[in-house]
């Protein structure tokens, strides 16, 4: 016999004050219950009931009987809900790989937010602007920037990722705010060794694409190298708006040609579509949902 549905079937009988209500309660026949008593008894080599036609009563056995068997069902269930806090609750190492830009930026700080609400979860940040591959390389999560053709993983939109033109007072000052993709003829460049595709810019114009092909002044393999050049006064910097906000902010850049900016492309979530997410997953997305409202 199952102990403890035996200890609850005992219970139900003492509250109802019958083996008929005890069975509604329950959901089973009135002979079930009554065979889960007399099995209890038996296991117990006592009586805990005492029964004639037209009441029952405890039996002093049945007394001791029945309080200690709340308590052990009521442990029973306190250990039950930690054990589904548990599994509910996010645990263990979250693997994610991240573009190495927008992941210092954005994820980083976002990752750190999340260990101080969880701190049973331990993170990987894998900071790489290559493809990595989930399975193979064990990745739980992928952040990418760009259009998704796979067809083997969950692909959840994140926010957009926004270019953006600027370049300091001092600079504009000596060589004039462009207004238009046909100003920047006078104007010098600062250009990415690694981005090459950044060293011919491709901005919508008024009649179509423009593009701006010139030689970079000065070319870096560091974003942050040609951010503060740009604070110098080198030239004009096309880079992603989030690597740009301290300094937009502070005044140091100043955006120019914003209607002419290229075309945002989408940021999206990767995880694998065969694999149920465990929470540490399904919280941290839900974490970086929230965290880059302010970017859409």
């Amino acid at each position: 016999m199952d102990k403890l549905r035996g200890m609850e079937t005992f219970i139900a009988v003492v509250e109802s004050g019958s083996f008929t209500g005890a069975a509604t309660r329950l959901e089973m026949s009135a002979v079930m219950v009554g065979k889960y008593i007399a099995l209890l008894e038996a296991q117990l080599g006592t009586r805990l009931l005492e029964r004639n036609t037209r009441r029952q009563s405890l039996t002093d056995a049945g007394r001791v009987y029945v309080e200690e068997a709340r308590r052990v069902l009521e442990q029973v269930s306190i250990a039950e809900r930690s054990v589904e806090r548990l599994r509910l609750a996010p645990v263990g190492t979250l693997r994610i790989s991240a573009p190495t830009s927008f992941g210092a930026c954005v994820v980083s700080p976002l990752a750190a937010a999340f260990l101080q609400r969880w701190p049973e979860v331990r993170i990987e940040l894998d900071l790489t602007n290559r493809m990595v591959d989930l399975v193979n390389e064990g990745v739980d999560l992928a952040i990418r920037i760009g259009d998704i053709h796979q067809t083997d993983v969950v692909a959840k939109y994140l926010c957009p990722y926004r270019m953006a033109i600027c370049a300091s007072a001092d600079y504009l000052a000596r060589y004039g705010t462009p207004r238009t993709p046909a100003d920047l003829v006078d104007h010098l460049c600062l250009s990415h060794t690694v981005w090459t595709a950044r060293n011919e810019w491709t901005l919508p114009g008024m009649e179509g694409e423009v593009r701006w092909k010139r030689d970079a002044i000065l070319r870096c393999n560091d974003g942050h190298g040609l951010r503060m050049a740009a604070v110098a006064g080198a030239g004009l910097l096309l880079q992603p708006e989030v690597l740009l906000a301290d300094e937009l902010a502070s005044g140091k850049l100043v955006r120019v040609l914003e209607g002419f900016t290229p075309q945002p492309r989408p940021i999206h979530l990767l995880w694998r579509q065969d694999l149920r997410p465990l929470p540490k997953l399904t919280q941290f997305v839900e974490h970086m949902l929230e965290g880059t409202q302010g970017l859409r």
